[in-house]
């Protein structure tokens, strides 16, 4: 949960002013377990931020060499402040929203204190920290504003394969780490040494899925590589994106590790709790096809398109792919996770 946006909002109030020479002034706000956290200004641009101060430096270290980069934000290493702590700063980028800013500090404050209520680690909650600070870096990047029609969809299909594998036997830490789309990376899910990409429509007749890159569909890194084809309907008895979400977020309930890594996951998708009311449209039951993917199948991949491709964006009509005997259980035996 995150902390209240005041406490940081007031600490920067009374930290504001003018100072010609480059350094910090902080306020200590309410550490979270063994992690100080200091409400701060950076001089001399006077920027608001959050920092955060390690003692385990040693161990920090190596995690401190590639900082995420943000945008709206910057992440760096604080120096200057002589205590022998490791201080790590996300600062507000000018001209970013400012009540944006601090909802998204107040949210990384949040989550350091639910990490400690796991552990006093040091170490766990700078990963913690890192990985929904990436998180936001996604979600500021796609624009933070709420998801259009065609990322909503998208999301749903893939928050509705994710319970299902869950359904089928992934045990919820797995399936958590598997999710792996909202993070950049080619395919939706990576299981074992396979993985799943999931495509979602609308359209009663056809299904045309946008294949955005020469290696979304390529199976020499991952086999052996799955499209799952997601059919939607709209039905007013049906569920929206709040309720699905809050059904994954269910069934993840009992594993800390699986319900920090959903959540990121769906803040780097671009799903905000603060846009919920937006997202009113309801959705019957799925209808799944599950199609490996094979030297037969209709793609474009790097060893496939003439020299000098480096970057392609196509459609494939799903409903002109031969369906196989393969259901999602099925894969999941092929890819051996169960």
């Amino acid at each position: 949960m995150a902390r209240p946006i005041d406490e940081f909002v007031l600490a920067w109030n009374a930290l504001s002013g003018r100072e010609p020479a480059e350094g910090w002034r902080t306020i200590e706000v309410a550490s979270a377990g063994p992690c100080t956290l200091l409400a701060a200004r950076r001089f001399p641009g006077n920027e608001e931020a959050l920092l955060a101060g390690f003692s385990a430096a040693t161990a920090i270290a190596p995690l401190c060499q590639q900082l995420p980069e943000g945008q709206g934000f910057d992440v760096s290493r604080a120096e200057g402040i002589a205590d022998g702590k490791t201080w790590i700063a996300i600062s507000r980028k000018q001209p970013g929203s400012i009540s944006l800013f601090a909802e998204m500090v107040a949210d990384l404050a949040g989550v350091m204190d639910s990490e400690t209520r796991e552990s006093a680690d040091e170490l766990r909650i700078l990963h913690a920290l890192l990985g929904r600070i990436r998180a936001w870096q996604e979600f500021m990047r796609k624009g933070a504003q709420a998801l259009g029609p065609e990322a909503e969809l998208g999301l749903i299909g893939e928050l509705l394969v994710l319970s299902l594998l869950i359904d089928l036997g992934v045990t919820p830490a797995i399936a958590a780490e598997a999710w792996v789309g909202p993070l950049d990376a080619p395919q939706d899910i990576h299981l074992g040494s396979g993985a799943i990409e999931v495509k979602t429509t609308l359209s009663s007749r056809g299904f045309l899925a946008k294949i955005g890159s020469l290696e979304q569909l390529d199976d020499s890194v991952r086999q052996p590589l799955y499209v799952v084809g997601v059919r939607l309907s709209l039905s007013p008895m049906g569920r929206n994106l709040v309720e699905i979400v809050g059904e994954v977020r269910t069934r993840v309930a009992g594993d800390a590790s699986a319900v920090r890594l959903i959540s990121d996951c769906l803040l780097a998708a671009g799903y905000y709790e603060a846009h919920a009311a937006q997202y009113r449209r309801q959705f019957g039951p799925p209808d799944l096809r599950v199609l490996r993917v094979t030297d037969t199948f209709p793609r474009l991949v790097a060893g496939t398109v003439p020299s000098g491709v480096k970057a392609v964006s196509y459609i494939v009509d799903l409903d002109q792919v031969p369906r196989g005997n393969f259901d999602l259980l099925g894969a999941l035996k092929t890819i051996g996770v169960m």
